[in-house]
């Protein structure tokens, strides 16, 4: 593993000579990165095309495709983040204290992030932007799947920084696909690396969280949910719900638990259901909702309630009103993204008030929970941790800060 503590000490340099580096050609460096995407997006996707060939996991197949959309896409995140003003060296508050001392509390880099994630070749692309901004620096361990993939855009990414005479270390990319190391930054690599953030599956990311002694920003799962009202437009119910659940189903902002008020199941509650099965949608639900449709329906199982599916599949279950709606959340939750549709601001306020969800909704499909979406640019992921950043992680979240400390020659008596 001398290869990988190598790159930890090229990485820590890269931070420190980073620091020197004029904003104005960090935003050269992302001009030239979008310019490069743009002259090799074709051999961006000829290199994709190899690692949608050996993908076994086809439940990930959508988040591993590059198409001439999604490359678009990359390069409006990039441009996005560019545009953003500097986010170090921000004064957050000053102030004159009495003991005749001038405190600043003002924005730092955060030093070298560490990314390990699956099937994602956009997240190369926007952690590499988003670090950059932000004068962080880099260490990429992308899942074997997507391997081509990472590795082109990672290449084009310090092509541009080497045009610019930036570090090309501020960005490195773990070419040795052994899953050891995975293991060996976790346990061994906290002199180098300050922060890990895990993008991937369940068993990823309860890995890293369980083993690092590195601090890791993340998020478990995205079990996320919606609270269906008594009071709520049932036009308006059905797009939110379909939107939530079938726009894309393997991404984290995906509804997986709908909780419908038992009062509006035999109207409401049977046309939104319907709709969801006439989409594509297998459903799976509680003893009451079976009732009304001759017990035909799959019925939900305790785990059901704990089930991230990633698929076009659902759990539904009645509940008496708001509160029981917020305590389902509370006990199977995972601190996502949970939702309310309705019209009643009463019954707004205690969901919003009282879910412990990173991003609490109202009357707003949950595939909104994503960095781009909140005007970030990008988002190096999202955190359900109670500690910041919480959310959406973006470029103002990928700060630390540090007090600035002024006197005329005082002394403590």
């Amino acid at each position: 593993m001398k290869n990988i503590l190598i790159i930890g000490k090229k990485s820590k340099q890269a931070f420190e000579n980073l620091k020197t580096v004029n904003h104005k050609k960090i935003n050269k460096a992302l001009d030239d990165y979008v310019k490069f995407i743009s002259i090799n997006r074709k051999k961006i996707i000829r290199e994709n095309a190899k690692d949608v060939k050996n993908l076994k996991r086809k439940n990930v197949l959508d988040r591993l495709v590059l198409n001439e959309k999604k490359i678009e896409g990359i390069i409006k995140s990039i441009n996005e983040i560019k545009k953003f003003p500097n986010p170090i060296g921000k004064i957050l508050d000053s102030w004159k204290g009495k003991n005749k001392l001038n405190i600043k509390r003002i924005t730092t880099p955060i030093g070298v992030i560490g990314i390990i994630y699956e099937s994602r070749p956009n997240v190369t692309a926007d952690v590499a932007a988003l670090c950059l901004k932000s004068s962080n620096c880099a260490i990429l361990r992308g899942g074997s799947e997507a391997f081509y993939s990472n590795k082109i855009l990672s290449d084009l990414f310090r092509k541009s920084l080497k045009k610019n005479k930036i570090d090309t270390n501020c960005l490195q990319f773990i070419e040795n696909k052994n899953r050891k190391i995975v293991d060996f930054l976790l346990s061994k690599m906290n002199r180098y690396i300050d922060v890990i953030v895990p993008r991937g599956g369940k068993g990823l990311v309860a890995k890293v969280q369980k083993y690092s002694n590195i601090h890791v920003i993340g998020h478990l799962e995205g079990l996320c949910h919606i609270y269906l009202d008594k009071e709520s437009n049932l036009n308006n119910a059905i797009k939110i719900i379909l939107n939530a659940k079938m726009r894309r189903t393997s991404i984290c902002g995906a509804l997986e638990t709908l909780l419908i008020n038992e009062k509006i199941l035999k109207t409401k509650g049977i046309k939104v259901i319907n709709s969801l099965v006439k989409n594509g949608c297998e459903v799976i639900v509680d003893k009451k909702i079976n009732k009304f449709f001759n017990n035909n329906l799959k019925l939900a199982k305790e785990l059901d309630w704990k089930t991230e599916y990633l698929d076009a599949k659902l759990s539904i279950k009645s509940v008496k009103g708001v509160k029981e709606a917020v305590s389902h959340i509370l006990k199977y939750g995972t601190m996502h993204t949970d939702c309310i549709i309705s019209n009643n601001k009463k019954n707004t306020s205690f969901f919003l008030d009282n879910v412990n969800s990173s991003i609490a909704m109202h009357n707003v499909s949950t595939q909104f929970a994503d960095g781009g979406e909140f005007g970030f640019g990008g988002e190096i992921g999202i955190s359900t941790n109670k500690l910041p950043p919480r959310g959406p992680v973006g470029l103002n979240q990928l700060t630390s800060y540090k007090y600035i400390v002024k006197g005329k020659n005082v002394t403590r008596p």
